[in-house]
């Protein structure tokens, strides 16, 4: 297959979506038709999948291949982690973010966030936070590092209200007693 012709359908398909969903499946049936393993047409249907169709079961299908196909095709593991998560298969997320940080020149800031992301799903919150401070150490833009912050702060006033509640039952108790005495 003439691979001018291959990438032709792919650029296509990337330069479509997600705003010609139409024109992007067409694309990329085209150059799967073409080479059925290519990665980049892989990972392109598994996020038009994931984010436009809803169907995870299907894009953790085209991920898995794509992978399978490119092992450091560094664009699939977040989107694959995520759609892991959404999908509540935590064990695969778990064991995908523990390869991915093992993959030469991957962004090892992102795959931390969504460590931190895949514990406050599971609500182990304090492990979540100290996830994203890790992410936040492997930060290279501000904006990053701003939205860790924010992350950390939202997650930490999760924790802050079971806290408060059981010092109010607390101050209860306290004034049963002292009502009690009186």
């Amino acid at each position: 297959m003439d691979t001018n012709l291959l990438n032709n359908y792919v650029l296509k398909a990337i330069d479509a979506y997600p705003y010609e969903l139409e024109e992007t499946v067409e694309n990329l049936n085209y150059a799967l038709s073409y080479e059925s393993n290519n990665a980049y047409a892989l990972y392109l249907m598994g996020q038009l999948q994931a984010e436009q169709l809803g169907d995870y079961e299907k894009a953790k299908h085209y991920f898995a291949e794509a992978l399978a196909n490119k092992m450091d095709f560094h664009k699939v593991y977040d989107k694959y982690i995520l759609v892991l998560i959404w999908n509540d298969d935590y064990q695969e997320a778990q064991n995908l973010i523990d390869f991915a940080l093992t993959v030469k020149g991957i962004d090892k800031g992102l795959i931390w966030y969504y460590q931190g992301m895949l514990l406050e799903y599971q609500t182990v919150y304090k492990k979540a936070i100290k996830a994203l401070k890790t992410a936040k150490a492997f930060g290279y833009n501000r904006d990053f590092i701003s939205h860790i912050d924010n992350e950390i702060s939202r997650i930490k006033d999760k924790i802050k209200p079971k806290k408060k509640k059981a010092s109010k039952k607390k101050k209860s108790k306290k004034d049963k007693k002292k009502k009690k005495k009186k």
